[in-house]
């Protein structure tokens, strides 16, 4: 589920929602109208949300290799030589 972040809507505010809370909810929940600690007014706000990602080691031979994919790169018009992985060494256009 995502966390939904909330600020309140006044300066009147609890230690709870001082600053902003977080709230793990449901997308298809209705926003929160009030802070669930005092009953401070507060509304919901667009945040960033982290992304993982392994980076370029995720596409390395090695790694493609060991996960059962084949790599060939372009080595020239129709031709591509293998660089991970099983199968031929070389693939060429027979044209």
């Amino acid at each position: 589920m995502p966390i939904f972040e909330y600020i309140p809507d006044s300066e009147e505010t609890c230690p709870y929602c001082h600053g902003g809370f977080e709230e793990i909810q449901t997308m298809s929940a209705e926003p929160l109208t009030a802070c669930p600690e005092c009953g401070c007014a507060c509304h919901r706000v667009i945040s960033s949300f982290g992304v993982v990602t392994k980076g370029a080691s995720m596409l390395s031979s090695k790694n493609l290799a060991a996960n059962g994919f084949t790599q060939y790169k372009k080595m020239g018009k129709g031709y591509y030589e293998k660089t991970a992985g099983k199968g031929p060494n070389a693939i060429a256009d027979g044209r």
